[in-house]
C-alpha cells in the first residue's frame, strides 16, 4: 500500500493544533511552511525523548505534500524512530488533519527527518542505544 493510501496514522502522536487563518497563503490555505514547523518540532520532541537530550535537524527527505490544510482543521502530527545510527536517527514523520466540522481524518503529508544529537557546545555526541550503551567511535582511517 502507498503511503499516502493508508488509512490509519503511523507512530505516536506528538503534536495537535488548530490551523489557524494567520497561517494562511493567499489561496486560504495553511502554508506548507507552517505545517513542515509543526513537523520539525514533533521530530524534535521525539528526537530529545529518545536520545536524552538536545538534538538539531539537518535533513528532510521524501516530504510529500498529499492534500491541503485548511483554516479550522486539527493538524495532528505522529511521529516513529526509523532508525538510529552512532549521533544521528531518522524519524519518520506523518500529519493528519481532523477536517473542520465533518471531523474526518485525512494525511495530509508525510516526510523522514534525520537529526544529530548534540552536546552543550552543539558537537554531535552519541545516542544511547536501549539499556543506556553507547556505540564506540568509530576507527579513523589515515
Amino acid at each position: 500500500m502507498d503511503s499516502t493510501e493508508q488509512d490509519k496514522p503511523q507512530g505516536e502522536l506528538t503534536i495537535k493544533i488548530i490551523a489557524m487563518p494567520a497561517d494562511t497563503n493567499a489561496n486560504g490555505d495553511i502554508f506548507g511552511g507552517w505545517v513542515l514547523s509543526q513537523m520539525d518540532a514533533a521530530g524534535g520532541i521525539c528526537g530529545v525523548d529518545r536520545a536524552g537530550g538536545r538534538v538539531v535537524t539537518i535533513k528532510v527527505d521524501t516530504m510529500h505534500f498529499i492534500r491541503p490544510v485548511k483554516v479550522g482543521d486539527v493538524l495532528n502530527v505522529y511521529t516513529v524512530v526509523d532508525s538510529i545510527g552512532r549521533t544521528s536517527m531518522k524519524i519518520h514523520i506523518e500529519a493528519w488533519v481532523n477536517r473542520f466540522i465533518t471531523n474526518r481524518l485525512e494525511k495530509v503529508t508525510d516526510a523522514i527527518f534525520t537529526f544529530v544529537a548534540i552536546d552543550e557546545q552543539g558537537r554531535p555526541r552519541p545516542i544511547p542505544r536501549a539499556g543506556g550503551e553507547i556505540l564506540p567511535e568509530p576507527p579513523i582511517s589515515v
